[in-house]
């Protein structure tokens, strides 16, 4: 760490190691050693008005900040940094505590000191104070200048049509998404239901795009919600999910999500064979990860309404959503083995499971494969299909190498449940061998056997 000593110049300037160059904050920004960089204006604040420095360092955690405010023990900003007789600077609190757990040392250089004492770093501290001051000040004009632009564009919306309609939108939508301060603003001043009630039966995928991009970034509310849901409003985000760009569809499935949530929920809402191929088609794309998760969370949440799953199960999703297993990543594949088992609870569903060739080998692959709910998903899976027809089902799991991975099951530490079921599942599908037959197409190991 540099060591700081209070200079001739008094208060207002600070000595970098090395050089002995005095400098004063407004300097120091300008040639880039506190980051910024030519034409910084340094703010000042209004006569007597004091900020708190912590209230200030915690809403600029976000921001980087210069190294020479770090605490070397804590790596958080300094708030009342004292100086050893080494030269190193520290957080108060910190160095003490240092010092209380027996130490006699320099926490940096690992020098004994020769002198206990610790002396206030007050030019340091005034620096501190000012950076934050000034980029505080920064944060809140740009705070202000947010709200105030919100307010201007929700105007605009109530006066404009067409393509300044969609302009307007896209900038609203651009400050929601940035913006804490836009977000607020934006809901307190009615922005929820003026967008709302830009959806409609005849508004354009431009405007309603946008719309929908801007209602994903708010706040809203029971009765804003009990809007959105109104039949001709859900057709028009439908319709945008399937047609509209990565961005949108993503921004549909999250709506959707919102709209989903509360009691007064009704799962018709979901049932349209349309939103349901949608978000399958969503899932299927893999050129888009981001478009596979959001489109699987979603489908997630729609199957745990039980009535909803039929309709899942019609559209051909348990097919296409094995064929896509080999290629997800581990939180996706927990979300696509939730609906799977989900589905699997149901007649159709264990039939369309026993009707796709390649779903039993590649549910077994993933058995203790990628984490504990993922094996606990798909054994109950295979349980469903394997006791829908033993005969066949067992036969081919057993093929595919169950038997050996329901052992490595039942000799791991998993939870007892899933033990269980592993050996209920091992029973089922030895029930049509015989013990040598049974061992021998299990192809186990030496030791397994």
């Amino acid at each position: 760490m540099p060591m700081y000593q209070p200079s001739s110049r008094g208060r207002d300037g600070f000595e970098v190691s090395g050089g002995g160059q005095v400098l004063d904050l407004e300097t120091a920004v300008k040639d880039g050693i506190l980051g910024g960089g030519g034409g910084v204006v340094v703010h000042t604040c209004a006569k007597g008005e004091k900020f708190d420095l912590k209230k200030m360092i915690e809403e600029l955690e976000s921001i980087e900040i210069p190294s020479v405010f770090i605490c070397p023990i804590s790596l958080e900003p300094m708030q009342d940094p004292v100086t050893l007789c080494t030269g190193q600077t520290y957080e108060r609190s910190n160095i003490l505590k240092w010092f209380s757990m027996g130490h006699f040392t320099c926490p940096t250089t690992m020098q004994e000191l020769w002198d206990d004492s610790i002396t206030p770093n007050s030019t340091l501290h005034q620096l501190i104070y000012s950076w934050f001051t000034q980029k505080y000040l920064a944060m809140k004009k740009r705070s202000e200048d947010v709200q105030g632009r919100s307010l201007e564009l929700l105007e605009t919306l109530k006066k404009v049509k067409g393509q300044a309609r969609v302009q307007a939108l896209k900038e609203l939508r651009k400050v929601v998404s940035a913006h804490d301060s836009a977000k607020k603003t934006a809901v307190d001043n009615g922005g929820v239901s003026l967008v709302s009630s830009l959806l409609g039966p005849f508004t354009t995928h431009a405007v309603g795009s946008e719309a929908i991009g801007i209602l994903v970034n708010l706040e809203l509310s029971l009765d804003a919600k009990a809007n959105l849901r109104q039949p001709s409003k859900i057709s028009l985000i439908v319709d945008i999910l399937n047609e509209g760009s990565i961005e949108t569809k993503i921004n549909c499935t999250r709506l959707i999500e919102l709209l989903m949530e509360g009691e007064d929920f009704e799962s018709e809402i979901v049932s349209s064979l349309s939103l349901l191929v949608g978000v399958l088609r969503l899932v299927k794309d893999k050129r888009h990860p981001n478009g596979v998760s959001a489109g699987l969370r979603l489908l997630k949440l729609i199957c745990t309404h039980e009535p909803v799953r039929n309709s899942v199960i019609s559209i051909g999703a348990v097919p296409q959503l094995v064929e896509v297993l080999p290629s997800l990543n581990a939180e996706c594949l927990e979300l696509a083995l939730y609906v799977l088992e989900a589905l699997s609870t149901l007649p159709e569903g264990g039939l369309a499971l026993k009707n796709c060739p390649i779903a039993i080998p590649t549910i077994v692959k993933l058995l203790m494969k990628v984490s504990e709910s993922c094996t606990q998903f798909a054994l109950s899976i295979l349980w469903a299909v394997c006791k829908l027809a033993p005969e066949e089902c067992a036969a081919l799991a057993v093929d595919a190498g169950l038997a050996a991975k329901l052992l490595l099951v039942i000799q791991s530490g998993c939870n007892p449940v899933l033990k269980q079921r592993s050996a209920e599942l091992l029973k089922l599908c030895s029930l049509n061998y015989t013990a040598t037959i049974f061992i021998s197409k299990c192809k186990l190991t030496r030791t397994i056997q």
